[in-house]
């Protein structure tokens, strides 16, 4: 044993030598694998352990590596070295390690690459949207700017609805007939109406015009008077039903049939209005907020007994313009809401503090006022109602018997007078269920600041409406007669 290894120990000495003038020679090593174990080869891909040495005895045999000239040879210089095979596997791992990082640093560099080709791509679109863009607007104004305004050639197309607001500029009226559909452009209305001088004369209100209309005939259908639709006039004292005269047998229209008048918008067959049943039913609905009745009425609207008349007095006398194309809830609702607006002008919430009247019994006094008074006498008759009203008297107002029936006239009748209903005066104490008529404002100002004195009397005593006031019932008979004799109490009945 002692020869044979002596003699292995000498081969590798001379093969160690060998090996640093050329490469290894793996059959020659072959022959020593009945003495020692050989490390085997690794790849890069799948690293290995070092297989473990041979149990025995013996020493394990050192495996020479080849050194290249410019690299010192490995040998023990007071520490032991590392072995060859765990030398060439760090070796190997390390560049298995460069070539996976190598590998990893080439994908990430080509996803930033193809990150920057799509963020390019998208920016372009981008680009080209917006160079786009802008070319379509920068050709609009240049159209607008130094071309002709866009227009309709015609022929118009059906009616539509146009308001004019207080103090609209053409500017602003031009925009409101573009956004009607009236004319084409805005540009094109303000040079038809800068040549048109009539259009100084336009008065705020609803317009019916043609839509799809050249900017020429939009303007001279805007100043013509047979545009204006919507615009109610209600006189002092107007009731909201129809009533007939005794004497003439002529109708006194009411507000309903005023409204309904005045709500029609096209000629011939294609006229269309809101008819005076339909604003009637509407105005009995129970839907208050709909109706635009104020919260200072709403309680009191809630008791009267007769709900087609629960809007009496809440539309206001004065000049209205009111929005035809609505439904019949919203026309009495805007007509509504501007009569509480203007009633609430004069103080009416603010008022009672010397009558001790609510703001609606207020409101129903100055309906009686409007009734029964010429302009110069109405401070005094709202005194006569205050002042009954103290002493619990009746009010007897011929005017509140009228208020009840389909023909009227400024006498009545003892029958008429007896009969007893929510607003006969003459029946009852007190004011009536409701208005009784659309006072004025100059009639609600009296019955908010009544004159001051102390008549309980009053009697119109001739047909120039010339009006006797008394505190004396007996002075108060000699003024009747007086009345009497002028003929203005005489009945048609």
């Amino acid at each position: 044993m002692t020869d044979r290894w002596t003699r292995a120990e000498e081969r590798f000495r001379q093969r160690e030598v060998e090996s640093r003038r050329y490469k290894r020679d793996d059959a020659a090593w072959a022959a020593y694998e009945d003495d020692t174990t050989v490390i085997p080869r690794y790849t890069d891909e799948e690293p290995l352990e070092p297989p473990a040495p041979k149990r025995g005895g013996g020493q394990r045999a050192r495996r020479a590596v080849p050194e290249s000239d410019d690299q010192e040879p490995q040998r023990s210089r007071g520490r032991r070295s590392e072995p060859r095979g765990a030398e060439s596997r760090a070796a190997n791992q390390r560049g298995g390690s460069r070539r996976r990082g190598t590998r990893v640093a080439s994908r990430k560099a080509a996803e930033r690459k193809r990150r920057r080709r799509n963020l390019w791509a998208i920016a372009s679109v981008f680009v080209l949207l917006f160079v786009a863009a802008a070319g379509f607007a920068g050709y609009k104004w240049v159209k607008s700017a130094f071309g002709p305004a866009e227009d309709f050639a015609g022929p118009a197309g059906p009616l539509v609805v146009v308001q004019v607001q207080p103090g609209d500029t053409s500017n602003q009226i031009a925009n409101a007939m573009l956004a009607k559909g009236v004319v084409a452009s805005s540009a094109a209305f303000i040079e038809a109406a800068v040549r048109n001088s009539n259009m100084n004369a336009v008065q705020p209100g609803y317009y019916a015009i043609p839509s799809h209309s050249p900017a020429m005939q939009a303007v001279t259908a805007l100043v013509g008077k047979e545009s204006r639709v919507g615009n109610l006039v209600v006189s002092e004292g107007r009731q909201l039903h129809d009533q007939q005269d005794v004497n003439t047998g002529a109708r006194k229209e009411g507000i309903y049939r005023k409204i309904s008048d005045a709500s029609c918008v096209g000629t011939g067959s294609a006229k269309k209005c809101v008819s005076y049943e339909q604003l009637d039913t509407a105005g009995a609905s129970m839907d208050f907020a709909a109706l635009g009745v104020p919260s200072w009425a709403e309680q009191s609207v809630r008791d009267v007994p007769d709900r087609s008349r629960q809007l009496e007095g809440l539309i206001s006398a004065g000049t209205w313009d009111f929005d035809p194309s609505g439904s019949p809830e919203q026309i009495l609702k805007q007509l509504v809401t501007d009569s509480a607006r203007s009633y609430e002008s004069t103080g009416l919430l603010q008022s009672g503090a010397e009558t001790k009247l609510n703001p609606y019994q207020t409101l129903i006094a100055a309906s009686l006022v409007e009734r029964e008074a010429l302009p110069q006498d109405m401070g005094k008759v709202a005194r006569v109602i205050v002042n009954r009203l103290r002493v619990n008297q009746p009010l007897q107002f011929d005017s509140t018997v009228n208020y009840a029936l389909d023909r009227t006239e400024v006498a009545t009748t003892d029958t008429d007078r007896a009969k007893r209903t929510p607003w006969n005066t003459y029946a009852m104490p007190g004011l009536p269920a409701t208005p009784i008529s659309a006072p004025s404002l100059n009639a609600l100002r009296a019955m908010e600041n009544p004159e001051a004195g102390t008549w309980l009397y009053f009697v119109t005593v001739d047909k120039q409406g010339t009006t006797l006031f008394t505190e004396s019932y007996n002075e108060h008979l000699r003024n009747i007669e007086k009345a009497r004799q002028s003929g203005i109490l005489d009945s048609g009945r």
